[in-house]
């Protein structure tokens, strides 16, 4: 199984990426700044404001993703499909909706914060805004690799019609500030079964060894991440 990785795009305690200057690999431990409308977005957006922080992440990291292949701008509805890998998905907007639940018997339920109390909720947003028309899901993250997106990714490419897959993490601050293993922030890739026209960082594919980009093994996201933007620098 393979596909061309043709975009990569970040918000993590490393800030918004990718940037025109060279960035340290951007899967760090750290305070998470959550986006505004305008580091996102030129125009004004009335949409945006009502996104809570897990889908505001999420929201950012696919649009600096496709923005970085080219592929943010579109006319129809394109074959590319969605998935994402969590430790906690949208727990702390789970646990900010019961708190208005607690308030007056429960007559002042937050029917906005209720909305985003799935965690797939952003990928509806992604999708909408970029015209991506194809399957999307959200599944728990098991390893430290941060890779089960990606596997998932390329599988799906390689037994569907589909012709391209944003792929990566996405989780909010954890409930254990010690927990070295919690990395806040999104990441996601733009896969493809074609290369891209404006930009390319190789050829991922998953073999029986492991995964390798450029016929080069990789163990992990951030090291993925790592060698595609060394050798963009």
């Amino acid at each position: 199984m393979k596909a061309w990785l043709n975009g990569i795009g970040w918000q993590t305690p490393a800030g918004p990426g990718p940037q025109d200057a060279a960035i340290v690999q951007p899967l760090i431990g750290g305070p998470l700044e959550i986006p505004t409308r305008k580091q996102i977005f030129a125009a004004a957006d009335k949409r945006f404001g009502r996104l809570d922080d897990f889908s505001r992440v999420g929201l950012a990291a696919a649009t600096f993703c496709l923005r970085d292949a080219g592929a943010e701008d579109y006319q129809d509805v394109r074959s590319i499909g969605i998935v994402a890998s969590s430790r906690y998905g949208c727990l702390a907007t789970d646990i900010a909706y019961l708190e208005t639940m607690l308030v007056d018997g429960g007559k002042l339920a937050s029917p906005n914060l209720f909305a985003y109390t799935l965690a797939n909720s952003f990928l509806g947003e992604v999708a909408l805004r970029f015209g991506l028309g194809g399957n999307s899901l959200v599944i728990n993250q098991q390893d430290n690799s941060r890779l089960a997106a990606v596997h998932f990714a390329l599988e799906e490419l390689a037994t569907s019609t589909q012709s391209g897959m944003l792929a990566g993490i996405c989780d909010l601050p954890g409930p254990d500030p010690a927990d070295q293993a919690d990395l806040p922030g999104a990441v996601f890739l733009l896969l493809a079964k074609e290369p891209g026209a404006s930009k390319c960082y190789g050829c991922l594919e998953n073999t029986a060894s492991g995964l390798s980009l450029a016929e080069e093994r990789v163990s992990s996201l951030a090291q993925l991440l790592e060698r595609c933007l060394t050798q963009q620098s």
